[in-house]
């Protein structure tokens, strides 16, 4: 199988044994991040309800000797999508491209993309749901009919034909589904959210990825990691190479529950997953707005921030857990966050119980 990733120009390739590689091909082939994805099914970790689906599309796809439908994968970030879309590409013996929607801002830089592509091949659009106009309407007939509607000529000599696209499978991911627009949700066939890890799923994730990485760790000590890490694999991954530096300064390289909360402890990483960010948020609505409800632009002036990072990378962990409650008057604190927090309950407990 060969990956191409087109991302602001920039290519690479990775090759299968079976094929010539060049040495920054192997030094790429070779790099943690390379090495770490999952190839397969059997490799990829966690989604079990989604995988059994996609398998049986693709074993459908494979005797009716057609392109998959077109996917749409939506959730949070660091859950796997990219990786997900590569091994489908891998089960259907397809090449791959990989790019971004804000990596396509002129109508030739998706047509370029399209006509590129050869039969059966995935297109894998990472934050899809920021393309625009112009690049969505191009995509409708390339999806739907596997063709290219093009203009020529100039005033009375215009014209417009056709041109046909070999058939491919678009799979687009998105953390913001609803940002999407009908008519371009509505042409994917296949259409799953991915769903946080369990600390199981994420204990299993952690143990690859240190065997990877060549640590010895324990059970206790990738389950130590597990619960603090967002039940995000992408976060997993991090903390274990945070973990692993630790390790090998004050234990000898080894991993276990003692060494693993020692390091997270020193990250400010506690418990439950929330970092110094998090808890100041939840202390802000504690203090400052008497537990909720607090509007979003006020919460992320008084937290320093901007709404948009609170809404996609702080909030659908902390509504998630229970600690976070939005409201239609805004953001406020849940019983179960004061009582994990201690935090001041007088005017809260007014607000939390009416």
């Amino acid at each position: 199988m060969t990956i191409i990733s087109d991302d602001n120009n920039i290519k690479h390739k990775i090759k299968t044994k079976n094929e010539d590689t060049t040495p920054a091909e192997t030094s790429f082939d070779m790099s943690f991040e390379a090495n770490i994805r999952p190839k397969c099914f059997d490799e990829y970790i966690g989604q079990s309800s989604l995988k059994s689906t996609l398998k049986i599309s693709i074993e459908a796809a494979k005797k009716r000797d057609m392109p998959l439908d077109h996917i749409l994968f939506y959730g949070p970030p660091g859950l796997g999508k990219t990786t997900l879309a590569s091994v489908i590409a891998a089960e259907m013996n397809a090449n791959i491209k990989i790019t971004s929607a804000p990596a396509l801002e002129r109508p030739r830089d998706i047509i370029g993309i399209l006509m590129s592509l050869k039969a059966g091949d995935v297109l894998f659009i990472d934050e899809i749901h920021r393309l625009n106009k112009i690049s969505e309407e191009i995509l409708y007939p390339a999806m739907e009919d596997f063709y290219l509607d093009m203009t020529t000529g100039k005033s009375q000599t215009l014209k417009s034909i056709r041109i046909p696209v070999p058939k491919f499978t678009l799979i687009g991911a998105t953390t913001k589904a609803g940002s999407l627009s009908s008519p371009l949700r509505d042409r994917f066939g296949i259409i799953h959210r991915l769903e946080f890890y369990s600390d199981e799923e994420l204990t299993q994730v952690i143990l690859r990825t240190a065997k990877i990485l060549d640590v010895e760790t324990d059970e206790k000590g990738a389950i130590a990691i597990a619960r603090r890490s967002r039940g995000t694999p992408r976060i997993a991954n991090r903390l274990v190479k945070r973990v692993r530096d630790y390790a090998t300064v004050k234990y000898n390289g080894k991993i276990n529950e003692k060494t693993a909360d020692e390091a997270l402890d020193i990250l400010q990483i506690d418990k439950f997953g929330l970092d110094n960010t998090d808890r100041a948020l939840l202390k802000i609505i504690s203090e400052k707005y008497n537990g909720g409800p607090v509007g979003i632009e006020t919460l992320a002036t008084a937290l320093g921030d901007d709404a948009k990072t609170i809404e996609d990378v702080y909030e659908p962990y902390l509504v998630q857990k229970g600690f976070l409650q939005r409201t239609p008057r805004g953001r406020k604190l849940s019983p179960f966050a004061c009582k994990c927090f201690n935090l001041k309950y007088t005017e809260i407990q007014k607000n939390l119980f009416d």
